[in-house]
């Protein structure tokens, strides 16, 4: 424990003087980048969302609200969106924000590199009627456009031009960009410091239009420090070191309830926690099976899908904070239905015999990819999992490494079997079935092989007859549930711990906006 408190006296000591009105907060891990449009990442986004702005954003109830768009309508023609923006806006540097500004960011946000491409696949284009007014093309009808583009954050054209950015950052290949360490938003703070997996600091922007809207926030500098020791993020707000915490150790959280000074919120998060399996390849490249991939056959997923012990990972590792998962998309997402998350059986006998029947009588060997600083308690988990795995035969070496390496693994198509945990962008299951069953998605490593299904997700974005559409989404999640390429593990809780002097409501996307916190004197 001395070397742990040692360890956090150093890290805050070379803190800078913090404002009157200051938040000093913590998660376990960074920002991957600080291009809006190169990480479809939670702590990346949370990070994103405090400097840059998109059209509509979200409310606290995950109910949209304006942002830098006034208002919205479909037009009659129901291929066009016709968004109305925010006069007066600037960006931190000056720029003054207009349409051509929204017309870039979209045209940037659909470049081969974005990763945010596939949330708006359906935009053809984005036209400019006048400085405040825009036109957004889709092929064919799209409903729910408008909370497609919440995580769409609008970049200044000129800004990106003059520094040579505007193609979105090659996360995959580790590309580094003016855009990876600089930010230049119309949000409600700017960015006055970066230095990755230290420190960043945000200050206030005193220009910024929620100034003049109704309880405004308070705040004048955010430090957020990355700290993935569980230990040391609870010392350092024990201690007074931190004003909040993002990722609470579900471990400690009895003790912070009952600490003075301190109060925890707690609720469901929109994310669902699951392995992958890639049963696309002839062979995989981590197993002692050559000549066929075992998870090519239906019974060895199924197997091992019967061989989790879900209740026990959410009670034992989890603490309670989870509920155990039948499916990839959590309660509160559109066309999430209780009858779908059903859990399999639990049966290690039954999973046996099917090995045997899959001619793995005595199993086989697969590495197991896992993050160890993005999903709570995530190490762990795949830990258990391994055990369990290992009762019915399945010998999994686990390599557990940090996000920045992990997800370009998956990115880069170079895991067999993987961790992943999906929230939800828009609260709507296309976004889960397109990113997650599509074939050509880079977060989709399955060799999932079902046109009918990918038809249908196709179907899906462009109906607009919603029992229609609702019956689609029942189908086509029964259809992914029933080829096993995913095994879902649980639906993730979140516990956000701070001093009773800060006020910010606790999002089910684990998302802080600090454009709706306060802090007392």
């Amino acid at each position: 424990m001395r070397h742990i408190i040692f360890a956090f006296i150093l890290l805050f000591a070379a803190q800078p003087a913090v404002a009157e009105n200051g938040v000093r907060w913590a998660a376990q891990g960074d920002a991957i980048t600080l291009d809006p449009h190169a990480q479809n990442e939670g702590m990346t986004l949370a990070t994103a969302q405090q400097v840059y702005e998109p059209l509509v954003n979200r409310a606290e109830t995950m109910a949209l609200t304006s942002a830098l768009a006034l208002s919205w309508r479909l037009m009659e023609d129901p291929t066009v969106w016709e968004f109305k923006l925010r006069p007066g806006v600037m960006f931190h540097e000056g720029q003054p924000f207009t349409a051509d500004d929204v017309v870039f960011t979209f045209e940037r946000a659909l470049k081969p590199t974005s990763d945010m491409k596939d949330i708006i696949g359906t935009v053809r284009e984005a036209v400019a009627i006048d400085p405040y007014t825009v036109h957004i093309k889709t092929d064919g009808p799209n409903p729910i456009l408008p909370q497609q583009i919440t995580d769409i954050f609008i970049m200044s054209r000129s800004w990106a031009e003059a520094n040579q950015v505007t193609e979105p950052q090659d996360t995959a290949s580790g590309q580094e960009t003016y855009a990876v360490r600089h930010a230049n938003g119309t949000g409600p703070f700017i960015l006055e410091l970066r230095e990755p997996d230290v420190r960043t600091v945000l200050v206030r922007n005193p220009n910024w239009w929620g100034l003049s809207e109704p309880d405004p926030h308070n705040i004048d500098r955010i430090i957020f420090t990355p700290i993935s020791n569980a230990a040391t993020r609870v010392a350092a707000l024990l201690s007074g070191e931190l004003d909040f915490v993002l990722d609470t150790p579900v471990q400690d959280l009895a003790r912070m309830r009952r600490t003075p000074g301190l109060s925890v919120q707690s609720i469901a998060e929109v994310r669902a926690i699951f392995m992958g399996l890639d049963t696309g390849r002839d062979e995989l490249r981590s197993s002692d099976v050559k000549g066929k991939n075992p998870f090519a056959d239906i019974r060895v997923r199924q197997a091992m899908n019967m061989a989790i012990d879900r209740e026990a990972i959410v009670q034992r590792i989890m603490r309670g904070m989870a509920e155990p998962a039948g499916m990839l998309l959590s309660p509160g997402i559109g066309g999430y239905t209780a009858e779908i998350d059903a859990l399999p059986p639990l049966d290690p006998d039954r999973a046996r015999a099917l090995l045997a029947e899959a001619g793995y009588a005595d199993g086989f060997s697969v590495t197991l990819d896992c993050t160890n600083d993005r999903y709570m308690n995530d190490e762990a988990i795949c830990q258990a999992v391994v055990g369990m795995l290992a009762r019915i035969g399945v010998r999994v070496r686990l390599d557990a490494k940090s996000k920045t390496l992990h997800f370009p693994k998956i990115q880069n198509n170079e895991t067999d079997f993987y961790l992943l945990g999906w929230g939800s962008g828009t609260m709507d299951s296309h976004y889960h079935l397109d990113f997650l069953a599509m074939p050509d998605r880079v977060w989709n490593r399955t060799g999932l092989n079902d046109p009918e299904l990918f038809a249908m997700i196709n179907a899906i974005a462009t109906e607009t007859d919603l029992p229609k559409r609702d019956a689609m989404i029942d189908e086509a999640w029964l259809r992914l549930k029933a080829d096993e390429v995913y095994i879902p593990l649980h639906h993730q809780g979140l516990a956000w711990a701070m001093k009773n002097r800060l006020s910010l409501p606790i999002q089910p996307d684990n998302q802080p906006q600090f454009r709706l916190a306060r802090v007392a004197p």
